[in-house]
């Protein structure tokens, strides 16, 4: 599922989350919202997986699209 079909099912503490944070690491709970909103699905369109310090992560394409969101910017 992309990442813009999954984005209006998150909790809107977990979309704030991710705009305000956008780039870094994802907090647990923010992780769970987005494995719960996709079945525990992940799409490598949205889905960096974890780093070596285990800390899970997300495309830059998703990274990128979250930030157009944040600017209002049509048809992110």
């Amino acid at each position: 599922m992309g990442i813009e079909t999954w984005w209006p099912k998150l909790t809107s503490e977990s979309q704030n989350w991710l705009i305000d944070h956008n780039g870094e690491p994802l907090d647990t709970s923010v992780r769970q919202d987005i494995f719960d909103v996709n079945q525990g699905g992940t799409d490598p369109s949205w889905w960096a997986g974890e780093s070596s310090d285990g800390a899970c992560e997300l495309t830059d394409d998703a990274i990128d699209w979250i930030e157009a969101v944040a600017n209002g910017e049509p048809n992110a």
